[in-house]
């Protein structure tokens, strides 16, 4: 499982280094091998970089022939505002709709003024980040915090 942790956290600092979406391109077949045996992954991230990070590895992971039961993007902090109708995001996000759950703290968008008809299609609304990455974790997620 460390071993899964430390790849994914790798693969992450590659995605996530620059401001643009950047990533590895070919992940070796023990790295393969051993993410096919957890095939859930969970984020918990608060910028924008590390939203199209994220997006950008499910990417690398696909391309790669990992097989992916559920790819989870949990979203808190001021992140959230640039989660709306309309948004550069949301065109960013086109792409990963239906394959990617993104789920959005209310506490977040509660603080920052963030109503859930103001979030644009595709994203649910989760109680609190933090308890749904303890959810996560509990159903057997692979997961990381940005």
């Amino acid at each position: 499982m460390n071993t899964i942790f430390r790849t994914l956290f790798i693969i992450m600092v590659m995605v996530g280094s620059a401001t643009g979406v950047h990533s590895q391109k070919k992940l070796d077949q023990q790295v393969v091998t051993d993410l096919q045996k957890t095939p859930k992954y969970g984020f918990i991230l608060t910028t924008e970089r590390h939203f199209k990070g994220v997006l950008g590895m499910y990417d690398l992971l696909i391309e790669n022939g990992v097989t992916i039961e559920d790819y989870e993007i949990v979203v808190k902090g001021k992140v959230v505002t640039q989660l709306v109708k309309n948004s550069e995001l949301e065109t960013f996000f086109q792409k990963y709709k239906g394959k990617v759950k993104v789920s959005v703290c209310s506490v977040a968008m509660e603080k920052l003024g963030v109503s859930k008809e103001e979030l644009f299609d595709g994203l649910s609304v989760t109680p609190t980040a933090s308890v749904r990455m303890l959810q996560l974790q509990a159903n057997g997620y692979n997961t990381l915090t940005y």
